[in-house]
């Protein structure tokens, strides 16, 4: 009888031991070893407002599209962290999704908020293999804006947790604002018919730890979005159709860009379209020793709509038309019928 109850005591220690070898075995994602071949952040304050959100206060959209690669030298199959402002008590998420191959939409993932770390954090889909990509998207909105009356500012600030071979920044200014200022100065603005000015800025091989710093002020009546200021304007006739992107430093060539009815797929169209513009002026600058210069993005913000049971259809046609899956045609036929 001794014999057997101490046979079961070692298999419930060589149980336990197995299993908490098992834990431990897990992969934990170590940020350095996941660097960016690519990084967009498009910053868009005033630009749309979630549910619930404090009519007294203005809102940040704040938008990252990665494109991350597993050099951590084995597959890796675990949660994914990206920081995130949880000390915000406005913050909201909006959007959590990756990007699967080939040129399909976005597919939505279940996320935790770690507020110890200041991280938001995801499981992919599919186990990312060694020297592999993985594409994803964050979005959130956060209450940075300082407002006295008209006035408003807030900083930005984004510190890679590991290195970034190619960093896009956009910062949208809001509609009806006035005296826009960024510092540092953008490398490029270009301008939609509707009056969005929207600022660039790329850096490449930036390092681990250092970060990139704006910052911004405006002045604005009230709070109202940019996409309720839009969503109030006349439609558009065969005479003013499109968003047009131009820059202030090359005369005599605008880029047009004809999409009728699809204002919010405008803005996001003329992001990639002036990347790709501009994407041989490349510059160099001597603030912080990095390099400047525009090139193409696949991916405007995720477009969005006031009624939220129509959001994720109208998301999956923009990605179809981002992505050359239908065409401008197909596209407006179906967002008609969704209206």
């Amino acid at each position: 009888m001794v014999k057997k109850w101490l046979a079961t005591i070692m298999a419930v220690f060589i149980s336990g031991g197995f299993i908490s070898n098992n834990v431990q075995a897990e992969d934990k994602f170590i940020a350095e070893d996941f660097p960016y071949s690519e990084l967009s952040i498009q910053v868009m304050p005033e630009f749309d407002y979630p549910e619930g959100w404090p009519e007294e206060k203005p809102s940040l959209l704040n938008a990252y599209y990665g494109t991350i690669t597993n050099k951590s030298g084995q597959d890796f199959k675990g949660e994914l962290e990206f920081p995130v402002p949880l000390d915000d008590k406005e913050f909201k998420v909006y959007l959590v999704a990756e990007f699967p191959a080939g040129k399909q939409s976005e597919v939505q993932r279940p996320y935790k908020l770690n507020k110890e770390n200041e991280t938001l954090t995801w499981e992919p889909t599919e186990t990312i293999k060694k020297d592999a990509t993985y594409e994803f998207v964050i979005e959130y909105y956060s209450n940075p804006i300082s407002a006295k009356g008209e006035e408003k500012n807030f900083d930005f600030q984004f510190t890679p947790e590991a290195n970034v071979e190619k960093l896009d920044v956009v910062f949208y200014n809001p509609l009806n604002s006035k005296n826009f200022s960024l510092e540092p100065t953008a490398q490029n603005v270009s301008a939609t018919d509707y009056g969005q000015e929207l600022h660039f800025y790329q850096y490449t091989d930036v390092k681990k730890g250092e970060a990139v710093q704006y910052a911004t002020s405006y002045q604005k009546e009230g709070n109202e979005s940019t996409l309720s200021i839009i969503s109030k304007l006349p439609p558009e006739d065969d005479n003013n159709s499109g968003t047009t992107a131009t820059n202030s430093s090359i005369t005599g060539q605008q880029p047009i860009i004809g999409i009728a009815g699809a204002i919010i797929i405008g803005i996001s169209i003329i992001i990639a379209g002036a990347f790709v513009f501009f994407g041989i002026k490349g510059t160099k600058s001597n603030s912080n020793q990095k390099h400047y210069s525009n090139s193409s993005k696949k991916r405007g913000p995720t477009s969005r709509t006031p009624v939220k049971n129509l959001n994720d259809e109208k998301k999956q046609l923009r990605n179809k038309l981002m992505n050359g899956k239908i065409d401008e045609k197909t596209y407006e036929e179906k967002m008609k019928k969704l209206i």
